[in-house]
């Protein structure tokens, strides 16, 4: 068997794409364009409310296309289509700062979500799962170190540039990183591995021995018991998020000092993808799937009631986020096999990004209804304690049909 720097070498220049595209996917990220939030609420006259329905419409709609858009990582080579990808998400990024118009501003909010969020995110994902087998969860853990990257620098460095550039700039600047991330990444996947080559193997198959196709998922009750953990995460971290420098002012600290747990919080991401990974590897993901949620539990009751300290708020936040991102990336392959592993993960995709529509919208306008963000935490924990019920009823029934039971 072989040694860690032995994997590390030997598969560098893929893992290394995958890290390249979930990093640059922080442009259309949540915590990115949430730093943003009173200079477009001020440039455009938003209130809370406001701002999060635009956000929400736009976000809504690339969920939507994500749909369509995401199935093509079962036409394309990750080569073609993370490069054009990259191409529209430095588009997005211009828009966002030369759009002068109200109206305009949810295409533009599609336009990040969709490039950055959606398509960003879901190439890398499928990539690793198609590609890697045996070690899939390690795979999955390593490329998603790009999100830990993104969310632990870039808030810090944004806040800093503010200081003394225009927020318009720095979405330029974002445009032009997005633009020198292609041919970083042609350069990376000159050798791509062919994703055909494995998706037919044994190894890959997924529930009664075979490839589940998209419709075939659809009907299936698993997947209607898995919605509320995938949609869950993403409303409610996403909210978190995006209401971060009114919460910050809500608890009497400053922005600086919100963003100054990020680097904390991003390192327990990384420690909980890379010991999720090993875990995925070793046991298989039904065994922990029904407990990876239960952390957010605690981290919206410290959120809520400030009991135990911001620090610890972010401690559990940052467990399931970094669970989550390998989890439920490797659940669709292993449940529903990697034939047709692109348009399955799609619609986990869409609603993913559905949840991160919903959740600031849905915030926002509490707040302008004078529910506050502590009030709304309280019942984000019950919300977890309900999710996770439905996770373990799902796997508990959908484990007897896997190839072989974990």
């Amino acid at each position: 068997m072989s040694t860690l720097s032995d994997y590390l070498q030997d598969n560098a220049r893929w893992l290394t794409a995958g890290i390249l595209l979930t990093c640059l996917s922080s442009f259309g990220q949540t915590f990115f364009i949430a730093l943003f939030a009173d200079d477009i609420q001020s440039v455009f006259e938003l209130s809370h409310g406001g701002w999060g329905s635009m956000y929400t419409v736009g976000t809504t709609a690339s969920a939507i296309v994500m749909v369509w858009a995401g199935r093509q990582a079962d036409v394309f080579r990750v080569r073609t289509l993370g490069v054009l990808s990259l191409l529209a998400l430095a588009l997005a990024c211009i828009a966002m700062s030369l759009n002068p118009w109200l109206w305009a501003l949810p295409f533009v909010i599609f336009a990040l979500r969709l490039t950055g969020q959606g398509m960003m995110s879901h190439i890398a994902a499928v990539a690793m799962a198609r590609w890697f087998v045996a070690t899939r969860g390690r795979a999955l853990s390593i490329s998603a170190l790009g999100f830990s990257i993104g969310q632990a620098f870039l808030p810090i460095a944004v806040v800093a540039l503010m200081a003394f550039l225009d927020w318009h700039v720095i979405w330029l600047l974002c445009a032009g990183i997005s633009l020198i991330g292609i041919p970083i990444l042609m350069m990376l996947l000159s050798k791509e591995r062919t994703p055909a080559s494995m998706t037919e193997s044994s190894e890959s198959l997924g529930m009664n021995g075979r490839h589940w196709s998209r419709n075939e998922m659809l009907k299936h009750p698993l997947f209607w018991l898995m919605v509320p953990a995938i949609l869950g995460p993403s409303a409610f971290s996403t909210a978190f998020f995006f209401h971060q420098v009114h919460y910050a002012s809500v608890i009497g600290i400053s922005t600086m000092q919100m963003v100054s747990y990020f680097p904390f919080f991003t390192a327990m991401i990384v420690i909980a993808m890379i010991l999720t990974g090993m875990l995925v590897d070793r046991f298989g993901t039904p065994r922990l799937l029904p407990y990876h949620q239960l952390p957010m539990v605690a981290a919206f009751a410290i959120f809520s009631t400030h009991i135990l300290g911001l620090g610890w708020g972010f401690f559990f936040l940052a467990l399931t986020a970094g669970a989550q991102t390998t989890l439920i990336a490797a659940f669709w392959a292993e449940f529903y096999g990697t034939a047709h592993l692109g348009a399955i993960k799609a619609i986990a995709a869409a609603v993913m990004v559905l949840g991160s529509a919903i959740g600031p919208g849905l915030t926002g306008i509490l707040i302008d209804f004078g529910i506050g963000l502590e009030a709304q935490y309280a019942w984000v924990a019950i919300y977890f304690v309900l999710a996770s019920i439905s996770i373990w009823i799902g796997v508990s029934n959908a484990r007897k049909s896997l190839p072989s039971t974990a």
